[in-house]
């Protein structure tokens, strides 16, 4: 059991510190940025690189709002839940730790947002707390249909890491703009611990927002008709 309470650590700690850490680290310079599509690819490729390497071990959830959806959805049982999920958000607050401790050690560093999740003032684009979450929920909700799916004894198989990959990669496409893209209570929780934006007070949307869409795409995939 421990080993995949560790595949969960070590997991969300790569989603965090790669996907974050493009943000913070190669979005942020203009002659060597790699711009929001980037950011976006770099946390699918987390996911799915991970999925590949410690997804055998642990189901590769990486997300509280996953392991959720799973259990509503009668895929995960509910007495693991909250191992898996103090396992993710240490993992996440490990990476974002150690992503601060390498940005931090350049002079000119300032935290700011540090890849936070926010709404309004902290909204890349500027969008309200209801836009926030209306696309927080439908995207986490989008996300559980595609594990689900892809996962399922009728996919194809050997293919799910590759579709749940680029899913969250599309998902980033659509709403950075909104939120700077959470879907994930764990990622929010590490980084929002060392931003100086305020994302603190702001991120009980981004637990709220994700788990009621992870538990809604598993109802909406039980409702389908699991095999």
């Amino acid at each position: 059991m421990s080993r995949k309470f560790g595949a969960e650590f070590i997991g969300t700690f790569w989603l965090v510190f790669g996907g974050c850490g493009s943000a913070v680290l190669a979005a942020a310079f203009p002659q060597l940025g790699i711009g929001f599509a980037g950011v976006a690819l770099a946390f699918g490729l987390t996911v799915l690189t991970m999925a590949c390497a410690v997804g055998p071990i642990s189901g590769g959830h990486f997300n509280p709002a996953v392991t959720l959806g799973l259990t509503v959805a009668g895929r995960f049982p509910a007495g693991q839940v909250i191992a898996y999920v103090v396992a993710q958000v240490l993992g996440a607050i490990a990476a974002a730790a150690v992503l601060f401790m390498i940005a931090s050690a350049k002079a000119s560093f300032e935290p700011g947002g540090f890849a936070s999740n926010g709404y309004g003032v902290n909204s890349p684009g500027g969008y309200p707390l209801a836009s926030a979450l209306v696309i927080e929920v439908v995207l986490t909700a989008g996300f559980l249909l595609v594990i689900l799916g892809s996962t399922s004894k009728a996919a194809a198989a050997g293919f799910a890491p590759i579709a749940i990959g680029l899913a969250l990669t599309l998902i980033h496409l659509v709403s950075i703009p909104v939120t700077n893209t959470s879907v994930n209570p764990a990622r929010s929780t590490g980084v929002a611990l060392f931003a100086t934006n305020g994302a603190l007070g702001q991120l009980w949307l981004f637990w709220v927002a994700p788990l009621a869409g992870g538990a809604l795409g598993g109802a909406i995939w039980k409702w389908l008709g699991d095999e």
